[in-house]
């Protein structure tokens, strides 16, 4: 699967500079008051993350951005077991949010499908330039932290669905399937390609972001050998000398 472009997205300062993209990292809402999150395992503050694309912006909670390769091995040992992976702001959406964000023509009126949405940044942004948008997760901790990002970003319309892969009885079919990150678990990768094979309408695309993780490339090399016509854009996350790359893959169906 070839490297058709490679584009980055840096910290705050550089970031003007390169592709006016802003990313504000790790800054609370109020110092004296921060948004808390109440979990069954503690409150964790909230922090909010801002993306500008073509002079919109768009900004988001969540429990801490982990934007490093370093951030993430500290993240699932001290917390995949206290906190779900949806409540966190993964390199992977904030890619996916800046490929939507620049085809806003490919999304406006369209149904767009996001599996997996955790904090919900790229369904935000797709919604907000006018899909019709359906966001999932099966964390019901997540999707409140996606339903309050929706709102804060002054967005109303999204269906917002509480759902198992594994138990999926949606019939319907969606002009665009997107997720980031969603193939780490190889034990979904059945489930994940029957939503495929089912939801996409015709002449629709996938498209998913993914940290050139070892597993996702084995199922999306697999889907490539049955007939499935896969691109990728390659994108860089991160700040100074830890960049975490990024692939944005689209995938059109065998015909």
């Amino acid at each position: 699967m070839p490297s058709i472009e490679n584009r980055r997205i840096e910290g705050s300062t550089s970031l003007r500079r390169t592709c006016d993209i802003l990313i504000s990292r790790e800054m609370s809402l109020s110092a004296a008051q921060p948004e808390v999150l109440h979990t069954t395992v503690g409150d964790f503050p909230l922090h909010e993350t801002r993306l500008a694309l073509g002079g919109r912006g768009w900004s988001v909670l969540h429990t801490e951005a982990v934007l490093t390769h370093a951030a993430e091995q500290q993240f699932i040992r001290e917390l995949k077991d206290r906190l779900p992976y949806g409540v966190t702001l993964w390199p992977a959406a904030i890619a996916l949010a800046h490929e939507i964000g620049s085809r806003a023509d490919a999304v406006r009126g369209r149904g767009v499908l996001e599996l997996g949405a955790g904090t919900g940044l790229p369904g935000v942004v797709a919604a907000s330039l006018g899909a019709r948008v359906v966001q999932t997760d099966r964390q019901e901790l997540a999707m409140s932290i996606c339903k309050r990002n929706g709102e804060r970003n002054g967005i109303s319309g999204i269906d917002h669905r509480l759902v198992d892969w594994a138990d999926w009885d949606d019939s319907e079919r969606y002009d665009w399937i997107i997720g980031s990150d969603i193939l780490y678990g190889e034990g979904t990768h059945p489930d994940l390609r029957r939503i495929f094979d089912t939801n996409l309408a015709p002449g629709g695309r996938v498209l998913l972001s993914d940290p050139f993780r070892a597993v996702s490339l084995r199922l999306l090399e697999a889907m490539e050998a049955d007939g499935w016509r896969i691109t990728m854009t390659k994108w860089t996350v991160g700040d100074g000398e830890d960049p975490r790359p990024i692939g944005l893959f689209e995938l059109e169906a065998p015909r």
